[in-house]
């Protein structure tokens, strides 16, 4: 079972599921009292600023 749950992590990880969490506790870190994004709006600016600057990715 705790391989099983490794694994997801992993992949969830990978996936980027993790990431909007991540950039809420920096923003509350660095940047306290400032609006946070929704979660919706970090999604949408984040592709937004992939797809204006691809950089090396495999797609």
């Amino acid at each position: 079972m705790k391989s099983v749950r490794a694994a997801t992590w992993w992949i969830t990880s990978v996936m980027g599921d993790h990431d909007y969490e991540r950039f809420v506790e920096h923003q509350n870190r660095v940047h306290p009292g400032q609006p946070v994004p929704t979660e919706r709006e970090y999604w949408k600016a984040r592709h937004a600023e992939a797809d204006a600057n691809p950089g090396a990715r495999c797609c």
